[in-house]
């Protein structure tokens, strides 16, 4: 019973270091790139719909970014939606597409970027460290009712920390990475 805890674990945590990669994909980073903007939800015919579902995103140049809506009646909505996100571009309309200048970043805003790369990066550990201890208490619960022996339960909980300090790894791994990109010149 408890290796079907670890096999539900395991999911589990490899989720907590794919969504923190998808939140880093809409950090800026001096670069141009289409995380940056899929995300941001556009009012279209009074329905909240994401920017990837109305408009194809291009980047073809590393400093720009172009959305070609694939309705022309959108391009207010796209441009008004683009100015109250918080990705912090200005929008410049041209009658069939949308163009977003990446400037590059200065030091100050790229350390402020890192902060908030550490920040998500203890938000994925904290939330793989309370599914390892979710999955503990399960083992010990299994234990204390007899479903599996003490041998069996101290193997499981070995195998649940090595699974958790993988997936720390992994996230180590990932934030490192967007890090040296976001502070690259």
């Amino acid at each position: 019973m408890s290796s079907q805890v670890l096999a539900t674990v395991e999911p589990k945590m490899e989720r907590a270091v794919e969504i923190m990669e998808r939140d880093f994909a809409g950090l800026r980073t001096g670069r141009a790139s289409v995380g940056l903007v899929e995300r941001i939800v556009v009012e279209y015919y009074g329905t909240q719909t994401p920017l990837n579902q109305l408009a194809g995103i291009s980047v073809p140049e590393p400093h720009q970014i172009v959305i070609q809506p694939w309705d022309r009646g959108v391009l207010g909505a796209i441009e008004k939606a683009i100015l109250r996100s918080d990705v912090g571009l200005t929008p410049n309309v041209d009658g069939t597409v949308v163009r977003l200048n990446i400037p590059q970043l200065t030091e100050e805003r790229r350390k402020d970027i890192v902060k908030q790369v550490h920040k998500r990066m203890e938000d994925a550990r904290v939330e793989i460290r309370n599914l390892r201890r979710d999955a503990a208490d399960a083992i010990k619960k299994e234990e204390r009712d007899g479903v599996i022996g003490t041998d069996e339960a101290h193997r499981e909980l070995e195998s649940l920390q090595k699974i958790t300090d993988r997936s720390i790894a992994e996230v180590d791994r990932v934030g490192h990475h967007k890090e040296l990109e976001v502070l690259e010149v």
